[in-house]
């Protein structure tokens, strides 16, 4: 089924940071690639490697239209990071399927609790992370581009 959702592989860096440096130019925020974005740099370091996972969604061609990652905090804690969605599949519940997938996948990798920081002008995302279940929580630090932290439990 087209897209379909795969782990991602360093072979995925710059595809994936196009993406997101794009979304984030759609809501005139500044990419951040020598911190916040780093982790794009090396994936599989970065997630994989410290036993979080990151997702693409693919389309048949081979386009990343879409992406999460889930980066391991502390013991039972992940950070939701990276969810992006090409403006042009917005609207058709691809969204929704990545949330639920990061969800599912963070339980089986055994999380207990899945937090994020956004930006208010993220207003369609941060509708989803409501709908979900995301309460907003306080945090020591936000990145700097976010203004909002949001923290589930899983059961």
């Amino acid at each position: 089924m087209w897209p379909r959702l795969r782990p991602a592989t360093n072979a995925d860096c710059e595809p994936v940071r196009t993406l997101v440096f794009t979304v984030l130019g759609e809501y005139d925020l500044k990419p951040d690639p020598g911190c916040t974005d780093a982790d794009l740099d090396d994936i599989e370091h970065s997630y994989l490697a410290r036993g979080g996972a990151f997702q693409v969604l693919e389309e048949e061609d081979g386009s990343i239209i879409g992406s999460y990652g889930l980066y391991p905090m502390e013991p039972g804690v992940c950070e939701l990071r990276k969810m992006y969605l090409h403006r042009a599949h917005r609207g058709r519940g691809l969204g929704r399927r990545l949330l639920k997938d990061a969800l599912a996948r963070a339980r089986q990798l055994g999380f207990k609790k899945v937090t994020l920081e956004t930006a208010s002008v993220l207003k369609e995302a941060i509708a989803l992370y409501e709908r979900y279940g995301f309460k907003p929580c306080k945090t020591e630090h936000l990145s700097c581009r976010c203004d909002q932290a949001y923290a589930i439990e899983l059961s």
